[in-house]
C-alpha cells in the first residue's frame, strides 16, 4: 500500500452493541475494497479482523484489530474493538487511535446499551460520530423506527444521509438524500442507478430532518431555519460537512453487511464527510516542565507517537501498535520512551491488516502501524524524538472489578502461571495481577467472568499452562476487647545447660495496626537484654490469632514482671515464654474476629437506585448517601463487608443491563457479627485439621 498524506487518511473505529454486525460491516468493507477476495463470515471463523483462536471459538471480538483499505484515493484504517462489555478495554484502545467512531446499530433490535456506551465513549474521546443501521435485508428490520429512536435519544443532530426504500419487507433500493439519487442492489453484487422511488411524505420528512440538523451548525442557519427560509444546496452540503467534522451533526447511513448493500455509498460519503487525520489528529501533550504543548499533525515535524495496543506472541515476541501524531517513524528514527526515559531501537515498521503484517518504509503523521520487539514499551506509552520530548495522553481503561484467586492446576507451576499472566496483562492492561502477602494467593482482576475465562483459556492455548480459579480468601483480623494479665513460663532441663524464661505480660486493646510493646519491669526481674526477645516472641505470635489463625491487631502488651536464671536463661527461652504468655492470655481477653469493610461507589441509572440500595442492605452494607453523577446517572455511596462483594460485579451488570459500574476499596476493619464469625472460625478450624 502506498504512503498517504494525513489529509487523505481516515482513522475509523467501529463500535456498537454485541450482535449488531460490526465485524460483518468491516468484512464487507474489506471485500468491496478488494483487501480480501471473499466475504468472510463470523460463523465460519474466516473473517480478517476476528483472527485470534479465542475469537474464532467464541464467535465474537475480544481484542482490537486494524485493517487499512484504499477507497477513492483515500486510506481508511478500520479499527475493530470488541463489543462485549467484558472486553471494554479494547474500546478504550480503539477510541484512542481513531478520529471517527462508526457506531453500528442493528436494524432489527435498534438502540441497545452497547449503542449508548459507544456514543458515550466516542463523545468522551472527542471523536466524530457516524451511525450505520445494519441488517436491513432481514424482514424484521425496521429502519425508520430505528432512525426515529436515534433522533429521540441523541437529538436533532442526527441527520439521515442514506435511507432504504422498502417493498414487501425487502430493502434492495437505497436513496442518497444528498445526491438525490437511488441505487438498486442485487445479491450477485451488481449496483444499478434507478429512478427515485415514490416515498410520499416520508422523503420530505427526511429532508426536513437534514435541514434541522444543518440549522444546528451555526446561528445564521438556525435563524434562517426558524424563519422558514429554504437552504441552498451549497449551504446544506457545507453545513453537513462542517457539522460532521466538528461533531454537531451525526450522519446516519444504512445497508446490509452480509450482502454488501449500500456499503459503497457509506465509503463514498466517508471520504468527504469524515474528518481526516490532518483535520482531527492534532493533540495537546505535556513537555518536560509539565506545560501543555500542541503537537500538530506534521509529517516534517519531530516524531511523536502513542502506543495504543500491545500484542505479545510466545513465538514472535512483542508487537506495539502505534498512532503517529507528528513526524515519521521508520527503522532509522531514534525514539525516546517518555515513561522509561530510555531510547528504543526501531528495527523495522509494519503495516498490519488483521493478522497479516507487511514491511513499510515508514509510518507517517496521522497513520497507524506497528513496531516489533520494543521490549520495555507498554500500551499507553509515548514514543518521541529526543529533539522534542513530549508526553501524549495515554489510555483511560475501565476499572477491573471482578476478582478471583488463581492457582496452577499442577503444583510447581506457580512461576509459569505468573510469567504467562504478566505477558497477558501486557496485552490487556485491564487484567490486573497481584500476590496477596496476607492470604498467600495470586489474585487476578478483570472486567467480568467471561474476561477471566478467556485468560484461563489463553494460558492453556498460548503458554501451555493450566490454571484454576477460586473465590479469593478474605483477609480477616483478630483483636481483643478485655484487659488481662498472663504468665508465660518456659523451663527445660535435659543435661548441661537448660532453658529458662519467665514473664508476666499485661495484654489490653489499643488503636494500632499490630502490636504495641512496652515494659515496666522493676528490680531487674527480667534483664533488659531479654526485652527484645520478649517483643520478638510476641511479634511472631500475633501472626496467628487464637480464634481462626488470622493476624492479631490492636494489641498492647506490657512486660511487667518475671524471673530468670543466671545460667539457663537465653533469648530463645524468653522468646518462647512470651509466646506462652500470649496463648494463655489472649484466650481470656474476649478475642473477636474483625472483617474488612470496603467503600462502595455504584454509578447506576435513576431507575436502578432502589435495586442497588436493597442489594447493599442484603449484603450487610450501610447506604451512606446518593448524589447525581454524569450522563443522568446517580452514585450510591455505601460501606459493605468485603466478604459480601464476590459477585457484585455480575449483579450490577445484570440489574442495569450493563449501564452501571462501581468502585470498591478497603477502608477499615469492624467486628464481624457473631453468626458470620462462627462460620469463619469453623471453616478455619476444619482447614487446619485437613
Amino acid at each position: 500500500m502506498k504512503q498517504y498524506d494525513a489529509k487523505k487518511i481516515l482513522n475509523i473505529a467501529l463500535a456498537g452493541h454485541s450482535g449488531c454486525g460490526k465485524t460483518s460491516v468491516a468484512e464487507s468493507i474489506l471485500y468491496l475494497s478488494k483487501v480480501s477476495d471473499k466475504l468472510g463470515k463470523i460463523s465460519s471463523g474466516n473473517t480478517v479482523l476476528d483472527f485470534d483462536s479465542e475469537e474464532i471459538k467464541r464467535q465474537a471480538s475480544i481484542m482490537t484489530a486494524c485493517a487499512p483499505i484504499e477507497w477513492k484515493n483515500t486510506k481508511i484504517i478500520l479499527i475493530d474493538p470488541p463489543c462485549l462489555f467484558d472486553f471494554a478495554g479494547g474500546v478504550s484502545e480503539g477510541m484512542r487511535a481513531a478520529d471517527t467512531a462508526m457506531i453500528v446499530v442493528s436494524g432489527k433490535d435498534g438502540i441497545n446499551v452497547g449503542t449508548e456506551k459507544a456514543v458515550e465513549a466516542a463523545t468522551k474521546a472527542g471523536l466524530t460520530k457516524v451511525f450505520f443501521v445494519n441488517g436491513l435485508c432481514d424482514e424484521s428490520a425496521r429502519f425508520y423506527r430505528v432512525f426515529e429512536s436515534l433522533k429521540s435519544t441523541f437529538g436533532p443532530s442526527v441527520c439521515p444521509v442514506v435511507v432504504p426504500y422498502i417493498v414487501d419487507g425487502q430493502a434492495n433500493t437505497y436513496v442518497n438524500l444528498f445526491e438525490y439519487k437511488a441505487y438498486e442492489y442485487s445479491t450477485n453484487g451488481t449496483v444499478t442507478p434507478t429512478a427515485l422511488p415514490d416515498m410520499g411524505d416520508r422523503l420530505e420528512g427526511l429532508r426536513e430532518a437534514i435541514k434541522e440538523a444543518v440549522a444546528e451548525t451555526s446561528e445564521e442557519l438556525l435563524d434562517k431555519f426558524i424563519m422558514g427560509e429554504e437552504f441552498t444546496p451549497e449551504e446544506i452540503i457545507l453545513g453537513v460537512s462542517q457539522g460532521v467534522k466538528d461533531g454537531s451533526i451525526i450522519p446516519v447511513f444504512c445497508g446490509d453487511a452480509h450482502n454488501t448493500f449500500a456499503i459503497d455509498q457509506l465509503l463514498n460519503s466517508l471520504t468527504w464527510l469524515a474528518p481526516s487525520a490532518a483535520d482531527k489528529g492534532a493533540e495537546i501533550g505535556v513537555d518536560l516542565d509539565g506545560e501543555p504543548v500542541e503537537v500538530a499533525v506534521n509529517e516534517n515535524g519531530a516524531a511523536a507517537a502513542v502506543v495504543f495496543k500491545t500484542v505479545v506472541d510466545p513465538f514472535i515476541g512483542r508487537l506495539s501498535y502505534i498512532k503517529v501524531v507528528s513526524g515519521k517513524v521508520s527503522a532509522d528514527t531514534p525514539l525516546i520512551n517518555m515513561r522509561t526515559g530510555s531510547q528504543e531501537r526501531i528495527s523495522k515498521v509494519l503495516t498490519v491488516c488483521g493478522k497479516k503484517q507487511s514491511d513499510s518504509d515508514y509510518i507517517g503523521a496521522g497513520d497507524i502501524g506497528a513496531v516489533p520487539k520494543l521490549a520495555s514499551t507498554k500500551t499507553g506509552d509515548t514514543l518521541c524524538s529526543p529533539l522534542r520530548k513530549v508526553v501524549l495522553d495515554g489510555i483511560d481503561y475501565p476499572v477491573s472489578s471482578f476478582t478471583r484467586a488463581i492457582y496452577p492446576a499442577k503444583k510447581g507451576d506457580e512461576d509459569k502461571v505468573a510469567q504467562a499472566l504478566a505477558k497477558l496483562s501486557d496485552e490487556d492492561p485491564t487484567i490486573k495481577v497481584e500476590n496477596s502477602h496476607e492470604t498467600h494467593e495470586m489474585i487476578i482482576s478483570g472486567l467480568g467472568e467471561q474476561h477471566i475465562d478467556v485468560v484461563i483459556s489463553k494460558l492453556k492455548s498460548k503458554y501451555n499452562v493450566d490454571a484454576v480459579l477460586q473465590k479469593q480468601k478474605i483477609a480477616y483480623r483478630e483483636t481483643i476487647r478485655k484487659k488481662v494479665s498472663a504468665q508465660g513460663r518456659y523451663k527445660k532441663q535435659s543435661g548441661g545447660h537448660g532453658q529458662f524464661g519467665d514473664v508476666w505480660i499485661e495484654f489490653e486493646p489499643c488503636d494500632s495496626d499490630g502490636l504495641e510493646f512496652s515494659e515496666r519491669v522493676v528490680g531487674g526481674a527480667v534483664p533488659k537484654n531479654f526485652f527484645p526477645a520478649v517483643e520478638k516472641g510476641l511479634q511472631d505470635s500475633i501472626k496467628r490469632g487464637v480464634l481462626a489463625g488470622y493476624p492479631m491487631v490492636g494489641l498492647k502488651a506490657t512486660l511487667y514482671d518475671g524471673s530468670y536464671h543466671p545460667v539457663d536463661s537465653s533469648e530463645m527461652s524468653f522468646k518462647t515464654a512470651a509466646s506462652l504468655a500470649y496463648k494463655n492470655g489472649i484466650s481470656n481477653a474476649s478475642p473477636v474476629l474483625l472483617e474488612p469493610i470496603g467503600s462502595l461507589k455504584a454509578y447506576v441509572p435513576d431507575a436502578n437506585m432502589g435495586d442497588v440500595m436493597g442489594e447493599v442492605n442484603k449484603r450487610r452494607g450501610r447506604v451512606l448517601g446518593m448524589a447525581p453523577a454524569e450522563n443522568g446517572t446517580q452514585v450510591v455511596e455505601a460501606e459493605v463487608p468485603m466478604s459480601e462483594m464476590d459477585d457484585f460485579s455480575t449483579f450490577i451488570r445484570q440489574i442495569t443491563q450493563g449501564r452501571g459500574s462501581y468502585e470498591f476499596a478497603f477502608v477499615r476493619y469492624e467486628d464481624a457479627p457473631s453468626n458470620v464469625a462462627q462460620k469463619v472460625i469453623e471453616k478455619a478450624k476444619a482447614e487446619m485439621t485437613e
